[in-house]
């Protein structure tokens, strides 16, 4: 039976600390496992003690080279996607990711939906000698989320909200 409580480690290609958090397993179904975030919890952002101020649900597809937050009001995203390389498991109690910049958003204001921080992918790319390969997959990942967030496409869609009530 695997465990309730998930640690999620995102480092940053060179190794360095970029989020770790405990979450909650809620499920685990053909697109990943879906992990809850209440508000509250004690996280590590950059390295440094921090606590989640609004709840959020993680899905950690089996084989996808990104992770999808969602997230409720008053966040200004309501779908927040890290491109990553693929879930690394250590047992049922750690998932492992490495973050590589990119990351696809949808507004829930408007919708809209935008590829952030190519200039740190870029600079990051340069710094830490990204393959090729990897390079081809981030991109993949974010031009592949860049038409789901915004085509109707589950998760992205609806399905999300009965994990997000979870923790809401």
């Amino acid at each position: 039976m695997p465990s309730d409580v998930v640690r999620v480690i995102y480092r940053k290609y060179d190794g360095s600390a970029h989020r770790d958090y405990p979450a909650r397993r809620l499920a685990e179904d053909d697109l990943g496992v879906w992990l809850g975030v209440p508000a509250g919890t004690e996280s590590v952002y950059h390295g440094r003690p921090s606590v989640e101020q609004i709840p959020f649900v993680l899905l950690v597809p089996r084989h996808g080279w990104w992770t999808g937050m969602f997230n409720p009001p008053p966040r200004t995203s309501e779908v927040y996607c890290d491109i990553a390389t693929p879930a690394r498991w250590e047992g049922e109690e750690t998932v492992h990711l490495v973050d590589l910049d990119l990351d696809v958003v949808r507004r829930r204001e408007t919708g809209v939906v935008e590829l952030r921080d190519e200039d740190e992918f870029a600079e990051h790319r340069a710094r830490w000698h990204y393959p090729d390969d990897l390079v081809a997959e981030a991109q993949a990942a974010a031009r592949w989320l860049l038409g789901a967030l915004g085509d109707g496409s589950e998760p992205f869609a609806t399905s999300y909200r009965k994990w997000l009530a979870l923790v809401v």
